[in-house]
């Protein structure tokens, strides 16, 4: 019987977990809602000698940039199948131009994030550098009822994005159809400007947009002012090639009239 360990049951991991449930694996997991203390060490040892698969989403320290995971219990790894929830912030900012997987990383501001990514492809794993990532409850739908909606007024400046759904069908994918190690993009079909993205949203709703913004006046957290400095669009098509993948949300049109 094939045994999934998941280090970190986030928003995302928990939609892998419940499609692999539902496929009749045994699923166990490390997070506030998993089953398995990541501080406990005899309990991780004996959830990774258990397990044919293992899959991490936990990202990089903040204070120390250093991935948990590898540091903590990366000598404890056997010969199972690895992969590793990235992303495509390791691409830095490409100016609107389209990246793929063979595109150089490590040059944006998402340094400690690249270095977790490359650590995981030496490692042998499937690494899934995933853009921005909206689904039920977290979505353009959700920041327009709440007035936290802004548009910024930034020309030219686009940005791939992808429903959780989506990066859980293509995991899935992996886990089930032998991928070969290395990295894949789970993106949609339409990179886009976070501007297109409300209007389309304040369009569902039937309410007027937020007025454009300065980014002076949009007055942004230095994470969000670090989001908005980088402008590129992510190319999917190793994922639809090798893992037969094809996302079912396109789009954010198609996107958000299913959360709608």
């Amino acid at each position: 019987m094939s045994n999934l360990l998941i280090f970190g049951l986030g928003y995302t991991a928990k939609r892998i977990a419940a499609a692999m449930r539902g496929r009749g694996w045994d699923v166990s997991a490390t997070g506030s809602e998993g089953d398995i203390d990541f501080a406990d060490p005899e309990a991780v040892k004996v959830a990774l000698d258990n397990a044919t698969h293992v899959l991490s989403s936990v990202p990089p320290d903040r204070k120390s940039g250093l991935d948990p995971v590898l540091e903590t219990y990366g000598r404890s790894f056997g010969e199972a199948w690895y992969g590793y929830l990235s992303s495509t912030g390791v691409y830095g900012d490409q100016q609107g131009a389209w990246v793929d997987e063979s595109s150089p990383t490590g040059t944006g501001r998402r340094n400690a994030r690249s270095d977790a990514d490359a650590l995981w492809v030496k490692l042998g794993a499937r690494v899934f550098r995933l853009p921005g990532i909206y689904g039920p409850g977290r979505s353009a739908l959700e920041r327009v009822q709440e007035g936290k909606a802004r548009r910024i007024d930034i020309p030219d400046q686009v940005f791939s994005r992808v429903h959780v759904d989506d990066i859980a069908s293509g995991v899935v994918a992996a886990l089930t159809g032998d991928a070969p190690a290395g990295a894949y993009n789970l993106g949609d079909d339409l990179p886009a400007s976070g501007n297109a993205v409300t209007e389309h949203a304040c369009q569902l709703l039937g309410i007027e947009p937020p007025p454009l913004q300065t980014l002076e006046e949009a007055n942004l957290s230095e994470m969000a002012l670090g989001f908005y400095s980088e402008n590129r669009r992510v190319a999917n098509g190793k994922a639809k090639r090798v893992l037969g993948w094809t996302p079912k949300y396109a789009t954010y049109f198609e996107g958000l009239a299913a959360l709608l």
